[in-house]
């Protein structure tokens, strides 16, 4: 069974609600964001082989980024090195990583996950993931991993699971009955009331087997693209088939493509200390904390009268900051960001009138 077990783990983003710290040349999940000595990719592909053998871990990537995932991971064979030649949202990417997978072996079940997410409780989320392979293996459903919401977050979408669904393979198992996108407070608060809504983590398992049949039937224009290249994966006919088909394929999330459309869909209620780190202040929340409440990361920052902070400084300058409270202090590569952190969600704004005026 092991043998038919695989990872997909993306790693396209470009983070740029990191910015400056994460940049378009090297993105968050090639950064040691959390100061742990390994990348949030690093962290990722460890966190995974508890799951299954490294010749069955495959990347997706965009080309560019090709030689920093070679340099991080020196254990990934290049076979499984997925290149996109272009950005088009997560269903392409997981169709164009599936179909592959699926023509090495077409009784391969699969966990799809983000490169950039941290996992606190990495024994609990090793169990639900096998656990979870082991249900797919064989079957027509498709599953998700939905987390336990410890507060009402107005930055991740939700799963509403059907509450009387039980199944017997697993007592966390779940049918789905709706996904929102994300709500705002008064919603969320509602969502936490009701006891039968979750995170929704973006981790995937499905036998390869039953997420093409999904895309076949919701999404036939992506699947005859992919499908079409069935025989040329993993020949010297891959490269030049995808640099053309791409350019072709639409771009859509995987939410909306297809969870949101079948009726397959189940869950799986997990606590395995999860963040998506998609805002400074999920990082914030994750960093562990001074006597003033400040997430500090730099060897030179002294700290006056500031508090709730986060802090991201390079080693090698002395930074002195005084009266701060509630602030994102970050600065990497000639550049430099201070920001209230409720006021984050300007980050892309900022970055974008960055790129117009060529900065």
């Amino acid at each position: 069974m092991k043998k038919n077990n695989y990872v997909v783990i993306m790693a396209g983003g470009v983070g740029e609600r990191f910015w400056p710290m994460s940049r378009e040349s090297r993105p968050k999940q090639f950064i040691d964001i959390l100061g742990t000595g390994r990348t949030l990719l690093q962290q990722t592909w460890d966190r995974f082989l508890r799951v299954c053998d490294t010749s069955n871990i495959f990347i997706v990537t965009n080309k560019k980024y090709s030689k920093l995932v070679r340099a991080q991971l020196p254990d990934l064979d290049p076979a499984n090195l997925i290149c996109e030649p272009a950005r088009k949202n997560t269903a392409p990417c997981i169709a164009y990583a599936c179909y592959k997978i699926y023509d090495l072996n077409p009784q391969a079940n699969v966990v799809v996950a983000p490169s950039d997410h941290i996992i606190l409780k990495e024994d609990e989320f090793a169990d639900i993931i096998k656990s979870a392979l082991k249900v797919a293996a064989g079957g027509n459903r498709l599953f998700t991993l939905g987390i336990t919401p410890s507060r009402p977050d107005t930055g991740y979408g939700y799963i509403q699971f059907v509450e009387d669904s039980f199944f017997p393979e697993d007592e966390r198992l779940r049918k789905v009955k709706t996904f929102t996108e994300k709500p705002d407070l008064k919603l969320a608060e509602s969502f936490l009331d009701s006891g039968d809504f979750l995170w929704n983590s973006g981790i995937f398992i499905w036998s390869c087997d039953a997420i093409i049949s999904a895309f076949e039937k919701f999404q036939p224009e992506i699947s005859f693209i992919f499908r079409e290249a069935l025989g040329k994966y993993n020949t010297p006919e891959e490269e030049s088939y995808m640099d053309i088909a791409y350019t072709t394929c639409k771009s859509i999330s995987i939410d909306y493509a297809i969870m949101e459309k079948a009726e397959n869909v189940h869950v799986f209620v997990s606590d395995v200390g999860w963040s998506d780190l998609g805002t400074w202040g999920s990082l914030f929340d994750a960093r562990p904390k001074d006597a003033n409440n400040n997430a500090v990361m730099g060897k030179k920052v002294m700290l006056y009268d500031s508090t709730n902070c986060i802090i991201n400084l390079p080693d090698d300058k002395l930074f002195v900051i005084h009266g701060l409270d509630g602030y994102i202090v970050s600065e990497y590569d000639q550049a430099m960001l201070i920001c209230h952190k409720s006021q984050e969600q300007q980050i892309r704004k900022f970055v974008n009138d960055i790129k117009l005026k060529k900065i």
